[in-house]
Parts: C-alpha cells; sequence; structure tokens
C-alpha cells in the first residue's frame, strides 16, 4: 500500500515529490515510459533554453533541470518508476492505478500529467521544435534569436493576441496568422494587435510549411490563401503555435470534475479535486499561467495538502 502515488514527472510533479519525500511519505512517481509520444518531465523536455526559472542566472535547459529536480526527490526517498498509468480506480479507497502490466493500491494521488500545446501537425513544425518553433512566447521570446528579428505567430483567440504583443517587446515584426478575416479573440484584445505598429496581420491564410536549414532553424513560413491556394514566403525566425494546450486529463474522464476545456477542477486556493484524497497540480489544472515556475509552486501546494488530508484520516501513515 502506497501512501501517495505522483502521476507525472514534470515540475509539478518532481517538486510534489520532493515535499513529500521530505514528509516521509515514501512517494511513488510513475513518470510515464520514454517514447516518441512520451517524454518523462513533460514539456520542459522539449525546451533547450530556460531563462525564467528562479536559481539559474546563467539560463539551464529543461532536461537538466527536470533531471536536478528528479535528483533532488529521489535524495529524499522519492522513488520514480518508468511506468505510465493506463487505468485508475477513485471510486473507493485505497485507490487503484493500472499500469500495463503493474498496478498499485494507494491513499492518495497526485495528478501532475501536465498539459501538450497544439501544433498544426506540419513535420516542419517537429523538426525546427527549439530551434525556433515554440508554444510559449512567454518562456521563449526574450530569447537572443527573436530579439530585433521578424517573427510569427499563429492563432486568432485571446492567447494568441496576448503572445503576439508580448512579442512585440522583443521581436521587430510580429506576424500573426489567422485563416479566417477576423480573430475569435475579444475585440478589445484583437483591436489592440491589429493597431500595433509592429504587428501585421495574415488574415485568410495557413502556414503551409516552416521553412528553414539545419543548422541556422527557423528561416521563414509558406503561407497559403485559403480561398485563392496562392502561396507565399514570409522570412522570419521564430514560429510560435498559439492554438491552444490539451489538458492531459483523458484518463479522467466522467470520474473527475474538468472544466469546458478538459482542465482539471481544484477548489478554490487548494489543490484538491472533488474527491477526497485526489489532488491536481500544475497545467493538468492551470489553463492561465502554464510555466515551470507556477507549476512548482503548485506541486508544493498538493503535496501539503496531501499530506494534511492523510493526516487527518484514520489510518495512520505507514
Amino acid at each position: 500500500m502506497e501512501n501517495v502515488v505522483i502521476l507525472g514527472a514534470g515540475p509539478s510533479g518532481c517538486t510534489a515529490a520532493l515535499y513529500a519525500a521530505r514528509a516521509n511519505l515514501n512517494p511513488l512517481v510513475l513518470e510515464g515510459e520514454l517514447s516518441r509520444e512520451i517524454l518523462p518531465g513533460g514539456q520542459l523536455m522539449t525546451t533547450t533554453e530556460v531563462e525564467n526559472y528562479p536559481g539559474f542566472p546563467g539560463g539551464v535547459t529543461g532536461p537538466e533541470l527536470c533531471d536536478l529536480m528528479k535528483q533532488q526527490a529521489v535524495k529524499f526517498g522519492a522513488r520514480f518508476v518508468g511506468k505510465t498509468a493506463k487505468a485508475i480506480e477513485l471510486s473507493a479507497r485505497p485507490f487503484t492505478i493500472h499500469s500495463d502490466d503493474e498496478s498499485w493500491q494507494t491513499k492518495s494521488v497526485i495528478i501532475s500529467t501536465g498539459a501538450t500545446a497544439r501544433y498544426m501537425g506540419l513535420e516542419s513544425e517537429e523538426r525546427f521544435m527549439n530551434r525556433g518553433v515554440s508554444a510559449c512566447a512567454t518562456c521563449d521570446g526574450a530569447l537572443p534569436r527573436f530579439r530585433n528579428k521578424p517573427v510569427v505567430v499563429v492563432g486568432g483567440g485571446d492567447t494568441a493576441m496576448e503572445e503576439s504583443l508580448f512579442l512585440t517587446n522583443f521581436a521587430s515584426r510580429v506576424h500573426v496568422v489567422h485563416r479566417r478575416d477576423k480573430f475569435r479573440a475579444s475585440k478589445i484584445m484583437g483591436d489592440r494587435v491589429c493597431a500595433h505598429p509592429k504587428v501585421t496581420v495574415e488574415w485568410n491564410s495557413v502556414v503551409d510549411e516552416v521553412l528553414g536549414a539545419d543548422k541556422e532553424g527557423v528561416t521563414g513560413v509558406r503561407l497559403r490563401d485559403v480561398h485563392t491556394g496562392e502561396t507565399r514566403d514570409i522570412a522570419c525566425v521564430g514560429y510560435f503555435s498559439a492554438i491552444g494546450h490539451k489538458p492531459n486529463t483523458d484518463l479522467f474522464e466522467g470520474v473527475l470534475d474538468r472544466n469546458e476545456t478538459g482542465y482539471l477542477v481544484t477548489q478554490p486556493n487548494s489543490t484538491y479535486t472533488n474527491i477526497p484524497g485526489v489532488f491536481a497540480a500544475g497545467d493538468v489544472q492551470d489553463h492561465v499561467y502554464r510555466q515551470a515556475v507556477t507549476a512548482a509552486g503548485s506541486g508544493c501546494m498538493a503535496a501539503i495538502d496531501c499530506g494534511r488530508w492523510l493526516e487527518a484520516q484514520e489510518s495512520p501513515v505507514i
């Protein structure tokens, strides 16, 4: 019987593991199997340069940061297993978690499965990932690569508007590519983008391909007019996908409360879900900030909430 099983090993999962381990809860972390689709450590594992995580004035790579977090949690007794939860039984305690070939019973669960950035699905997006292709302007926009150079943002919602306006602080020009002739974003945000002197809106257009070279990374994009089919190339050094994120919550459909876009719902000022003993932290429940540091912070909260909840139960912690 486990005291707590943590699903996911990104910043929130590793921080939850660290705090739970230091509270003598002997946490078990299911970090997922390494594969093309699964990267233990989450989105941070695909980030080559992290300049906005406190404590690293010279910057750090995403994989290095994940490894350091994991090492620190292991130092205090957290156990990491390369397994992925494929089914979960939360109707009665103890809870049961199943991978393909193993099962665990646990008194509590911390869900830190994160979210996955949405892309257009182009092979060239994957090819130039972290070499000009990004899904987070807040994370990457200030990097030297993008300063005083043109960039492209794909999307038409409020997130795309926010990302575009943020990038105007660094890029020489921001091309906003939208497949329609009207933004989905709120009018005030759309008007602000259209009025900005450093923004050019590419209406009725989609990205057919991200252009670049192995050495330089992204050098441009090929746009296609959705009405005429004509294509044209735009020079840029950055391609930011701002078409949303998909929280990794399919496993909990019909079991845990989710909002209209699939994010787990937690109680105000806590990480409690609608099932006692089940907690959620990081991007799996945060559709606003989506930063490594905020994910780590909520991982801390989840471990503290979990520890206090376990202490309140009749059965003592083993």
